[in-house]
């Protein structure tokens, strides 16, 4: 299953708030199969998403991608250990969703879904 991820971005002089890159790994595209005469082009499942949730971009792998800025490192100069936690979301239901705004958006602009 895909993961999600945030690269948070220095913030510039005009940010309203904190610049991000939304980082998806672990992805497998999926496959459309057009019917016979059917043109249209293949779809960007990602098509517009950076703009939707205000990231500068959207970076998607098919590998796993680690962010170390996303690990929290504790560490006890007592004993000399260190802690490396890492938080990650429970995207289950997450393809779907995207998918379904998607097919929502191609189908108010007119495309099909």
């Amino acid at each position: 299953m895909a993961r999600l991820q945030i690269l948070e971005l220095p913030e510039g002089s005009n940010d309203d708030r904190p610049p991000f890159v939304l980082v998806v790994d672990q992805y497998v595209a999926r496959r459309y199969v057009q019917g016979i005469g059917q043109t249209a082009e293949p779809i960007d499942e990602f098509d517009g998403l950076a703009e939707k949730v205000g990231a500068r971009a959207v970076l998607v792998f098919e590998e796993t991608v680690d962010i170390p800025a996303n690990e929290i490192t504790l560490s006890d100069a007592a004993d000399g250990n260190v802690v490396r936690v890492r938080v990650e979301p429970d995207l289950t239901g997450f393809t779907d969703a995207v998918m379904a705004e998607v097919a929502e958006a191609r189908t108010r602009a007119g495309l099909r879904p």
